[in-house]
């Protein structure tokens, strides 16, 4: 099943996608078409988005570094997230801003001090983003900082939740962006340093994971610079496709 979060008759509500993807049905039992409808990001409003860097052994690699011995761990605030089909818009500040394709692991009950044998099951369903980074703001590959992650509108999200017994395994998904149809990056969430199982139970070790709270689990390797007007579209095998602009801040 997959869920999505929308405005519909003026308010925000979720819906559940037809399995031919042309309609989303809502609790009160109607339907609107999936051209008509007006996404959100499929975020539950007042939950904590954990971010991870440098989880993919071929990035760290790629940027000349060693992969970390514990997860390197940021949040990410609420005004980044943009909705599928929307727009991401490039600060004028910005010349080398690249997207990063991420598996996101939604929580569904809550969780503390989870066995890494046990930690998937805590696991209500995936999504995908986009995490894109300002890179020439990044003082420290280590400590990702504010104005490389945590720009307004730099970090689509969706277009829904699948949930987790129709994704599988998670640590056997194919990942890829394109930029106007041209592949940048490709590579497979098993080349993850710390699988989704693995930093569940890592946070939950030291804070309590609460139902909707999500986990952006890394990108693999691939750098490459966007400009306004390119249309990206971030894949992760069954879960879907994001697919979003790049715009021009105003």
């Amino acid at each position: 099943m997959k869920r999505v979060r929308l405005i519909h008759a003026g308010r925000e509500q979720w819906g559940v996608v037809s399995p031919d993807e042309r309609a989303i049905a809502l609790a009160d039992g109607s339907t609107v078409g999936w051209d008509a409808a007006t996404l959100l990001p499929p975020v539950t409003p007042g939950a904590t988005v954990f971010a991870l860097g440098l989880n993919y052994a071929d990035h760290s690699v790629e940027l000349g570094f060693k992969p970390p011995s514990q997860p390197l761990v940021f949040l990410k605030g609420p005004n980044g997230f943009v909705a599928h089909d929307g727009v991401s818009p490039k600060p004028r500040d910005a010349d080398q801003m690249h997207p990063e394709c991420e598996l996101v692991a939604v929580i569904g009950r809550t969780a503390r001090r989870v066995a890494a044998s046990e930690a998937l099951d805590y696991v209500a369903g995936y999504t995908i983003a986009c995490d894109y980074a300002v890179r020439e703001f990044l003082e420290n590959y280590y400590r990702p900082n504010l104005r490389v992650k945590n720009r307004d509108g730099l970090t689509p999200i969706g277009p829904w939740i699948v949930d987790a017994a129709d994704v599988g395994d998670p640590q056997a998904l194919a990942l890829s962006t394109t930029v106007n149809g041209a592949t940048v990056q490709s590579g497979s969430t098993g080349d993850m340093v710390f699988s989704v199982a693995a930093l569940i139970t890592y946070l939950s070790g030291f804070m309590t994971l609460s139902p909707g709270d999500m986990i952006l689990t890394g990108t693999p390797h691939g750098v490459h610079f966007v400009r306004a007007g390119d249309e990206v579209a971030c894949t992760v095998e069954r879960v879907g496709s994001l697919v979003h602009r790049v715009g021009l801040q105003a």
